[in-house]
């Protein structure tokens, strides 16, 4: 019998990790317009068909992150994506915030919305092949912020999804992410991310949402990107693993990495450092990253089909990498 915790299991198989394609029309747009394509609907939908027919993704993805409207739509073929995934073997995961808005009286903080008919649109999904669900609330580290209140307010938010989630048997993934933009050190970032998840765990425990059938996304703890000192891998490793340690229980199956505006190639070799001192943890730990995984194949495709087999093979190799990095086999000179 398939139970929330058999699909989590499987989305943290060994040597796998989920791939984040759940951009929304306005940032994948972006995104296609840097590589000089018209961000129609049309290109939005062969690209993704380009991301899921790549020969042999099942070998290195249990699942996939859709946007509503790509879990509603099909391959050229006729065939609809969640059956292709499915017949791959990869578990279709749905986002189902709806993004955030300001938190009004709280400058540079916001709140992600999505609660109202949770429930109904969960249901559907479900019927529709979805075995996972994402909801991401988004944490801005400045002088006076994050708040108290602004964190308490996005965790809860994230334990009420997860409830519903998992009153449908849809395994939730609590993504918590602390943006990596800004000028704060990493003291600042460890400080902000383990305050974050703690909270995060309380409202759980306090909505009775079953951890042992939930997965956490989390970034890694890195200094900003604007802090003049940007953080080596094997510190951001450390500082990583204290913070799973202070703040996520052991109940919890696995945690899987967002790459959270690090370039491909950094992404990567944060995963490899934490791989190689994660023995003895009680978590899985994996990847769910997008541009991290993308952007390559962007590069390699822009727009023009005659590139498809070139940028299935760029998605390939990035995808082969970070496997070898789950295993603290990656370094910097296979690039």
């Amino acid at each position: 019998m398939e139970t929330i915790q058999s699909i989590a299991s499987s989305l943290l198989a060994d040597g796998k990790g989920v791939l984040a394609a759940d951009q929304s029309a306005g940032t994948i747009g972006r995104q296609m317009e840097a590589i000089d394509v018209e961000p129609s609907a049309e290109n939005r939908r062969r690209y993704r068909e380009l991301l899921f027919t790549t020969p042999d993704i099942e070998k290195y993805v249990s699942g996939v992150i859709l946007h509503d409207s790509t879990i509603r739509n099909t391959a050229s073929d006729g065939i609809a994506f969640v059956d292709l995934l499915l017949g791959k073997g990869i578990v279709p995961i749905i986002k189902v915030d709806k993004g955030t808005v300001e938190h009004q009286g709280f400058p540079g903080e916001v709140v992600t919305q999505g609660l109202d008919d949770l429930g109904e649109r969960v249901e559907e999904y479900y019927s529709m092949g979805a075995r996972a669900a994402k909801w991401r609330a988004v944490f801005n580290i400045g002088k006076d912020y994050p708040t108290d209140a602004n964190i308490e307010l996005d965790c809860l938010t994230l334990a009420r999804y997860a409830a519903i989630a998992q009153s449908h048997n849809m395994v939730p993934i609590v993504e918590p992410e602390v943006i990596f933009k800004g000028g704060h050190d990493l003291a600042r970032a460890e400080e902000v991310t383990t305050r974050v998840q703690t909270v995060l765990f309380e409202k759980l425990n306090e909505q009775r949402v079953d951890l042992t059938g939930i997965i956490l996304k989390s970034n890694f703890v890195l200094a900003g990107s604007e802090y003049p000192e940007q953080t080596n891998a094997e510190d951001v490793a450390v500082t990583t693993i204290r913070t799973f340690k202070e703040a996520v229980p052991e109940a919890l199956p696995g945690i899987v990495f967002l790459s959270g505006g690090q370039t491909p190639e950094r992404s990567t070799a944060n995963l490899n450092a934490v791989s190689k001192i994660n023995e003895g943890l009680p978590w899985k730990l994996t990847f769910s990253f997008s541009r991290g995984l993308e952007k390559p194949a962007q590069e390699a495709w822009r727009g023009d089909d005659t590139n498809k087999a070139k940028a299935q093979r760029a998605l390939a190799e990035r995808l082969r990498l970070n496997s070898l990095a789950l295993r603290g086999e990656y370094n910097e000179e296979m690039e």
